[in-house]
C-alpha cells in the first residue's frame, strides 16, 4: 500500500469513528433500496436503488455533469446518512470540486459529508472500496474523470462485493459514457431538463431527464423528474410507458412521455 494511501485510510478512519461514536446505531441495509418516491420507477427497480451493490451514473454529454453530480448528491440526500465523496485530482481540474453553498441550495446538509481527494483513479477506487466495507457510511460516491477506464469489469466486481459485505449503497460518477462492461447493478445516463416555472414565474424545481441503460432487477427506461430541495423528494415530470418486449417481459424498454 502506498505511504499516501496508508496515511489517507488512517485519517478516513478517525473520522468514521468519530460519527460511530457519536451515533451508536450500526447502519445495516442488506436487502434494502433506497426507493425515489415515485412509483413506476420504483417498480422497474424492484423497490429503488438496492443497498449492498453497485450503481453507475454519467452524464449524457460532457455539459450535463453538473446534473448527474447532482442526481447523486440528490439520492444521498434522500438516504438521510453519511455521505463519503471521493475525487481524484484530475477529475477536480477537470470538473471542479463540491461547492457548500451549491449543496445546501440542493438540499444536502454539509455536515453529512465527507470529502476524500486522492491522486489516482486506481487509488479512488481502493478507497471506495475499503470505504464500502465499513457499516457507518451509507452511501460512497467516486469521480472518475473522462469515461473512468480504470472502473474495468475486474475493478467493478471487487467494488460490487465489498458493498454487499458492507451493505452500503456505491455510486460510481463516471464523467463521460462508458461502452464497457460493468457489474454494476444498474447503469444511468443524465441530463438536465427543462423545469417547470415557480408560481412567480421564476425558476422552478431542479430536473432531472433519467436514463436507466441497464437494469438488473427489472426494464429499462427514461423519465423527467423533478427534485424538491426541502422535502428531499422527487416527483414526475413524464410517464413511462413500456414498449413490446423484444426478448423477455422483464427486459421491455420503457419510453418517455409527456
Amino acid at each position: 500500500m502506498p505511504a499516501y494511501g496508508a496515511a489517507a485510510l488512517n485519517s478516513l478512519r478517525q473520522v468514521v469513528a468519530e460519527i460511530e461514536a457519536k451515533d451508536t446505531t450500526v447502519l445495516e441495509y442488506a436487502g434494502r433500496s433506497l426507493a425515489l418516491g415515485i412509483d413506476f420507477i420504483d417498480t422497474a427497480l424492484d423497490g429503488g436503488f438496492a443497498f449492498g451493490a453497485l450503481h453507475e451514473v454519467a452524464p449524457a454529454a460532457p455539459l450535463h455533469l453538473g446534473a448527474a453530480a447532482g442526481f447523486a448528491l440528490a439520492l444521498a440526500a434522500r438516504g438521510g446518512k453519511m455521505l463519503l465523496w471521493i475525487q481524484p485530482e484530475f477529475a477536480g481540474l477537470e470538473a471542479g470540486g463540491l461547492y457548500g453553498p451549491g449543496l445546501q441550495l440542493l438540499g444536502f446538509p454539509l455536515q453529512r459529508l465527507l470529502v476524500l481527494r486522492v491522486k489516482h483513479p486506481v487509488d479512488a477506487l481502493w478507497a471506495m472500496e475499503e470505504a464500502l466495507k465499513c457499516r457507518a457510511l451509507a452511501m460512497v460516491v467516486a469521480e472518475l474523470a473522462n469515461d473512468g477506464e480504470a472502473a474495468d469489469i475486474t475493478a467493478t466486481r471487487r467494488l460490487a462485493l465489498a458493498a454487499r459485505d458492507g451493505g452500503a449503497l456505491g455510486l460510481l460518477l463516471r464523467h463521460r459514457l462508458s461502452g464497457m462492461p460493468s457489474a454494476a447493478a444498474t447503469r444511468w445516463t443524465i441530463a438536465a431538463a427543462p423545469s417547470q416555472p415557480d408560481a412567480f414565474g421564476g425558476l422552478g424545481r431542479t430536473a432531472f431527464d433519467l436514463s436507466l441503460v441497464k437494469n438488473r432487477r427489472g426494464p429499462i427506461g427514461r423519465w423527467n423528474v423533478a427534485w424538491d430541495q426541502y422535502e428531499h423528494t422527487f416527483s414526475a415530470l413524464s410517464l413511462g410507458v413500456a414498449q413490446t418486449a423484444g426478448d423477455r417481459p422483464d427486459r421491455a424498454r420503457l419510453a418517455r412521455t409527456g
